[in-house]
């Protein structure tokens, strides 16, 4: 594939969120994940990290719609379309304490689309997003009913797979990694998927959280 080909396919990417009402072509990234392990079902309660600007909240409010909701945090606000279903809170994940959001669950799905500001030092860069990914996980092993499931993107990398093996895997039945078809060419983005969240399972404060 051409360097014209590949470009050529990131925008059929980005041409599709537009018309489709998503502010960003991320929204088809979740969609894949979504649909190869069937996760999201309608009155689910869903925490979405990372949310801004809005792709994944406004694809998980359409799918739990219309008794399930959709809890977006992220430090900007949520862009365009909103959903009745969608409520937003402007904090920082690795500072936000799981306490702070019992009331809004317990969730059935964490999500997060949570990504540092690249240096263009891949271990730096690296090393960011497994911070990100591991905070995401801390208020997923909190808030988490039993069953539910949990995806996060990170960067590629020894200690990601290593993220995924030794903190993961012992809270869920079964993790998994993924690089859904919208990732950019060149891109190093990858997601954890962690499925069926283990009843009794590692908490907050434990290791594996």
């Amino acid at each position: 594939m051409t360097v014209k080909d590949r470009d050529r396919l990131d925008d059929h990417w980005s041409r599709k969120a537009r018309s489709e009402g998503y502010p960003a072509r991320s929204v088809y990234k979740l969609e894949e994940i979504d649909l190869k392990h069937r996760l999201l079902k309608k009155g689910m309660r869903i925490l979405d990290l990372g949310a801004s600007p809005g792709s994944w909240s406004l694809y998980a409010a359409d799918k739990v719609a219309p008794r399930g909701k959709v809890l977006g945090v992220d430090l900007k606000p949520l862009s365009g379309a909103s959903r009745p279903n969608l409520s937003f809170l402007a904090r920082d994940v690795l500072t936000l304490a799981p306490e702070e959001l019992a009331s809004e669950g317990p969730f059935d799905g964490v999500v997060s689309d949570l990504a540092p500001p690249t240096t263009g030092r891949r271990d730096a860069d690296a090393a960011r997003s497994l911070e990100l990914a591991a905070g995401a996980l801390r208020l997923a092993s909190a808030l988490l009913r039993a069953g539910g499931f949990f995806v996060a993107k990170l960067f590629e990398g020894a200690d990601a797979q290593a993220f995924v093996k030794g903190k993961v895997q012992p809270l869920f039945a079964r993790a998994v990694v993924m690089r859904p078809k919208a990732v950019r060419k060149g891109s190093v983005e990858i997601f954890a998927v962690g499925l069926e969240r283990l009843a009794g399972g590692p908490g907050p404060g434990s290791e594996a959280a």
